[in-house]
């Protein structure tokens, strides 16, 4: 039994298919926060916490020398070296396993993932505010948004829903030093009847209801930052007058007579992208010119699996008043990593808060980690031995339905594994191992 409490006979496993070129680029990811390391090919690599280890990794958890990466030209080959702890891939502790573009795998606390052909020069900057990760990717937003943060150019924020746009937009004003408010306001939620009275303001009387003045989001946010979300979902008549806006900087409230220069510097995001929405005549193409003269990227979870190491220990933190103090074992974080998270980091926040609230000591195991029932239609692993199978069977209290979410897998797939060694194993059931 390892230090985590999770066990599994080593076998050798394939890591989804093989597709890349070029160069490899291994990121460790962590706790603390993690760095990237150029493989290349023919190389092999030693990893481990002791000072003999090729790449040493400061975590107790790691074994002096833990496991080797054999780097060829279209995948790396991963072999545990008889480590304390053993080395998880989809929460399956493996002797060995092909790992190919994407590949995530778990060595005690520390998750690391392969990429091939990927640019690891991208300069170390100061941390963003509220932006957590060190991946490569997230590197490459942090270096522009402290690129860019301190001038006055609208920046358009692009991104899957739950990637966090709106950290970056809030990080984007506290880094400008504007003195003025920040005012954040979804404008794919507004009707489109008060879209002109919350953009611009009203004047006491200017419609039925209006019994006092009330000030726009654009002269709440003079002097400050103006974070319009989910703008691609703004109707087409309010973008002719959001445009006259962002050219020329006036407002002219509801019923006022008088116009009021502001100086708002605007940030917008968008799910969607704008160039499409605008190729289909839905999104008018001057605006997005007009908000699109910075446009940065956020990159969905699934790109940056070496984070989640890092954006786990952060969430478990938030609830620990909550839930108590909790831990990842080595395969619960393993089957994290090997999920795509089609809701980003949001839905890593809910994943995460029903396994700390369903395991009962301070140690989360694949076991108590919940996944969707889309996870099982994209198995990580595509074979499984049937000791693995076993193990992880006894490890889930001989509960077939959560052995096969721990694998990654379809139920009936777990089935047709742990028929290999137990064919008493009925086709069909309950999903409990009888006897």
């Amino acid at each position: 039994m390892s230090e985590y409490g999770e066990q599994g006979t080593r076998d050798t496993t394939e890591v989804s298919r093989p597709q890349p070129s070029g160069a490899w680029v291994l990121e460790l990811g962590g706790p603390s926060g993690g760095d990237a390391r150029v493989l290349c090919r023919g190389e092999k690599l030693v990893i481990g916490s002791g000072r003999n280890a090729d790449l040493v990794i400061a975590d107790p958890t790691v074994s002096q020398r833990h496991c080797r990466l054999s780097v060829q030209h279209d995948q790396v080959l991963l072999e545990d070296l008889n480590s304390t702890n053993g080395v998880y891939v989809g929460a399956v502790c493996v002797g060995s396993a092909s790992v190919v573009d994407l590949g995530a795998f778990v060595i005690g606390r520390t998750l690391l993932m392969l990429h091939a052909g990927v640019d690891a020069a991208v300069p170390v900057v100061d941390p963003v505010p509220g932006l957590i990760g060190s991946s490569l990717s997230m590197r490459r937003v942090a270096l522009e948004v402290r690129r860019h943060a301190k001038t006055r150019a609208p920046i358009l924020l692009q991104g899957e829903s739950g990637t966090g746009k709106d950290v970056v937009a809030r990080a984007l004003h506290q880094l400008s030093h504007r003195q003025g408010a920040y005012v954040p306001l979804n404008v794919g939620a507004l009707p489109e009847s008060l879209a002109d009275a919350e953009l611009f303001g009203h004047r006491r009387g200017a419609f039925t209801g209006a019994l006092q003045s009330r000030p726009g989001a654009f002269e709440q946010a003079h002097a400050g930052t103006l974070f319009l979300d989910e703008i691609a979902d703004l109707p087409l008549g309010m973008q002719v007058k959001l445009l006259r806006v962002v050219e020329d900087g006036i407002v002219r409230a509801l019923g006022a007579a008088q116009t009021l220069q502001v100086d708002v510097r605007i940030v917008s995001a968008s799910w969607a992208r704008l160039e499409e929405r605008v190729e289909r005549q839905a999104f008018r193409a001057d605006l997005y010119h007009r908000l699109s003269t910075v446009v940065i990227g956020l990159p969905p979870l699934r790109q940056r699996r070496s984070d989640i190491a890092e954006l786990c220990v952060t969430l478990l933190r938030r609830i620990r008043d909550e839930v108590g103090a909790k831990a990842l074992t080595s395969g619960a974080l393993a089957l994290l990593a090997s999920y795509d998270w089609p809701g980003n980091v949001r839905e890593l926040a809910s994943v995460l808060y029903r396994a700390a609230m369903t395991a009962p000591t301070s140690e989360i195991a694949a076991s108590h980690v919940l996944l969707p029932r889309s996870a099982e239609q994209s198995p990580r692993l595509s074979s499984l031995g049937a000791h693995d199978a076993d193990s992880l069977l006894r490890e889930n209290a001989g509960n077939i339905s959560r052995a096969a979410r721990a694998a990654g897998v379809p139920r009936s797939t777990f089935r047709s594994w742990l028929a290999k060694t137990q064919p008493s194993v009925p086709p069909r059931g309950n999903g409990k191992l009888a006897g």
